[in-house]
């Protein structure tokens, strides 16, 4: 072995051979931490997201876990497999969390965030992505304008049914000047999704992981 090492071209593969599997180590211990940090980031932006539409003093059960997973569903716009979040008080259910999307925006599909309480009411809605030209269709972002923000305590009574459209069209809700195809969508998503939360109450609430 010792004539081995004192061997150059030996003790120098040796010692790149070590190196090597230090440094494969250490980026994968890196790696590691990185990523439980980045779940962890993600949780939490999550949490904090849920807790906008519901705040954490309506519920007392770890809402990130009470959950059931949708696969695409048309009714609310989605293509893939999307989480619904639970909300309950005592084992009471308060309110549902989940994804709707407007496939039918201005400049592409707007990717939403719907809070609905037990009784039918909005909680509350933002918008996590979308396209729309800024200046104009971008007034959705909460960010940008407070627009979002009136559909709160609203649902499919009220106003009625006839009145979920934009006043261009008939319907109670603002346009934007110079921008009526991106309120529009939102305001057909949102009521696609009150719809949807309607006829699917008591599945979305269901114990377990069974899905509507």
């Amino acid at each position: 072995m010792q004539a081995l090492w004192q061997n150059p071209v030996i003790r120098v593969s040796l010692m790149l051979a070590l190196f090597a599997i230090s440094a494969t180590a250490l980026v994968a211990l890196t790696e590691e931490n990185t990523r439980a940090q980045i779940a962890e980031n993600e949780r939490e932006a999550l949490l904090e997201a849920i807790s906008v539409l519901v705040p954490e003093d309506q519920f007392d059960n770890q809402i990130l876990q009470d959950t059931i997973t949708l696969p695409a569903t048309p009714a609310l716009g989605t293509t893939e497999d999307s989480s619904v979040f639970r909300a309950r008080m005592n084992n009471e259910p308060v309110a549902a969390v989940f994804t709707t999307v407007a496939p039918d925006g201005y400049s592409g599909s707007i990717r939403m965030l719907i809070g609905i309480y037990v009784d039918g009411s909005i909680a509350g809605v933002r918008v996590i992505n979308h396209k729309e030209t800024p200046g104009l269709g971008d007034k959705i972002d909460v960010k940008r304008n407070d627009w979002i923000l009136q559909f709160a305590g609203l649902s499919l009574g009220q106003p009625e049914k006839s009145q979920w459209h934009v006043k261009k069209d008939g319907g109670q809700f603002d346009q934007f000047t110079g921008a009526t195809i991106t309120p529009r969508a939102v305001v057909k998503a949102i009521r696609g999704a009150l719809e949807y939360f309607e006829a699917n109450r008591d599945e979305l609430f269901a114990k377990g992981e069974d899905t509507p």
